[in-house]
């Protein structure tokens, strides 16, 4: 326990456990985001009747 408390000198600044729940709540936002977006664009239902681009032409 000492040598962590001489390691954190005066002056030294460390992000510490706010910092640590912060990024880790900013990463939980973000998968719920994705795994949302992933849901919804399932959701988009493309014409089935539309001819695919041939490469090299343009539209």
């Amino acid at each position: 326990m000492t040598a962590i408390v001489f390691a954190a000198a005066e002056g030294d600044v460390s992000p510490g456990v706010l910092g640590f729940l912060v990024v880790a709540a900013i990463g939980f936002a973000l998968f719920l985001l994705v795994k949302s977006m992933r849901k919804q664009i399932s959701k988009i239902d493309l014409p089935a009747d539309r001819e695919p681009r041939k490469p090299g032409k343009n539209a």
